[in-house]
């Protein structure tokens, strides 16, 4: 059985069977379990999660009647013997005991840590290998199917800072790779979807010179230049005045390929998911 979140929140079976969880309350609750497998997650997270900072006098027990309907509905479904539990009561709250290999969050995390440290390891076609399946998991916004509560929405923008975090990596090992080309419509693209995004531009600028397209990095420049002036009322970093500089410089192209900054190894580690 696999537990899908990244995306549209449904259960695939073994035998390729999709399940969409029915109501949206019964989705939360089971969502959060996943996101803490094999732990055991308090009541009182579950209720903040249901209702926020306001829950009804019957928030325990409704609780444990949502947890009654997620238990009746891995039986009725056929997803579990009737004789197995996989939501287990544990004080003070619940666990949900399935393996990591089974969700699609822990699976992704797990890849984006192993491209780090292939990277790190001077191994950029393993880097991207991890980092291609790690980012094939994406089926859309995580948990789209229904409303997120507080705690729910700390997870998913965990999520998203890890899935910027695998593009980095990825154009950091096409660039050691030398596939400065290769990179230039996926960076176009990152930085329409991240605007704010400085290390995605410096990126697009590097590899543009890199390219021999010196008058497109100028351009990109000036492009990200008035977009930080307009937005944040701020000048482009040191790291992006300086490719700039060297763009201007006439002997630029007769000399090394332009390259942005490394990454940093600590702005490439796996941040742990919050509370």
């Amino acid at each position: 059985m696999r537990f899908n979140l990244i995306g549209p929140f449904e259960i695939v079976t073994d035998d390729g069977r999709s399940y969409h969880p029915g109501t949206p309350k019964v989705c939360q609750t089971l969502a959060l379990l996943l996101t803490r497998p094999n732990e055991i997650v308090t009541a009182e997270s579950l209720i903040k999660e249901l209702w926020g900072e306001r829950p009804p006098r019957s928030a325990v027990t409704t609780l444990q009647t949502y947890v009654y309907h997620a238990r009746r509905m891995f039986v009725n479904e056929g997803l579990v013997q009737p004789d197995r539990s996989l939501i287990v009561t544990s004080p003070p709250g619940y666990a949900i005991q399935v393996d990591d290999a089974e969700i699609d969050i822990r699976i992704f995390e797990r890849l984006v840590t192993e491209g780090r440290d292939r990277l790190i390891e001077g191994d950029p076609v393993g880097a991207l290998d991890s980092i291609q399946q790690a980012l094939a998991l994406w089926r859309g916004p995580a948990l789209s199917n229904f409303p997120a509560g507080d705690v729910l929405a700390g997870h998913i923008v965990h999520l998203e800072e890890l899935r910027i975090r695998a593009f980095e990596i990825r154009i950091e090992a096409e660039e050691r790779l030398g596939r400065h080309g290769d990179s230039i419509p996926e960076l176009r693209r990152l930085i329409n979807d991240y605007p704010l995004n400085e290390w995605f531009h410096c990126q697009l600028i590097a590899a543009l010179g890199a390219a021999g397209r010196r008058a497109e990095a100028l351009h990109a420049y000036q492009h990200v230049r008035r977009l930080l002036a307009d937005e944040l009322g701020l000048e482009p970093s040191l790291q992006m005045q300086r490719l700039q500089n060297r763009l201007l410089s006439s002997d630029t192209m007769d000399r090394a390929p332009l390259s942005a900054r490394r990454v940093p190894r600590q702005e490439l580690a796996v941040q742990e998911a919050g509370a």
